[in-house]
C-alpha cells in the first residue's frame, strides 16, 4: 500500500513542497556554516516526496536544536508550512484524499521544527 500511495502522493502534490525542501537546502549550502542545515534540508525533501510508510520521532531537542529551529522557523519554516497545510486542505476536501492531506499536515508541523526530529521508516 505504501508503494501506491507514495506513487499517488508523488504524482499528485508531492514534487512540488519537496522541491522548495530542495530550494531551501541550496540555499543553507551557500555558507559553510548552513551547511549541516542544507544537509537535513535534502533529508527532509527525500521524506516530501516519499512519505508513506515513514513517521517521525520527536525526541527531545538540545539547546543546539532548539536554536536551529528558531533561526530555521524565520528563514524558511513558515512558508514549506503554510505551503503544506494548504494542499493538505486541498487534499481533505474528498474522503479519497484524506490520506494524503493527513500526511501533508504531518509534513507541515516536520516544516516547523525539522530538527531533533528522526524518520522511522515503518
Amino acid at each position: 500500500m505504501s508503494i501506491l500511495g507514495n506513487l499517488i502522493w508523488f504524482l499528485l502534490g508531492g514534487f512540488i513542497p519537496a522541491l522548495l525542501w530542495f530550494f531551501f537546502g541550496l540555499l543553507w549550502s551557500i555558507t559553510i556554516i548552513g551547511i549541516p542545515v542544507g544537509v537535513q534540508c535534502f533529508k527532509m525533501a527525500s521524506l516530501q516526496l516519499f512519505p508513506f510508510g515513514k513517521d517521525v520521532s520527536y525526541s527531545s531537542m538540545g539547546a543546539g536544536s532548539l536554536l536551529i529551529n528558531i533561526i530555521w522557523i524565520v528563514v524558511g519554516g513558515i512558508e514549506l508550512a503554510v505551503a503544506n497545510v494548504l494542499i493538505g486542505l486541498f487534499f481533505c476536501m474528498t474522503i479519497i484524499g484524506i490520506p494524503f492531506g493527513l500526511q501533508n499536515f504531518k509534513m507541515a508541523k516536520l516544516s516547523l521544527m525539522p530538527f531533533g526530529a528522526k524518520i522511522i521508516h515503518i
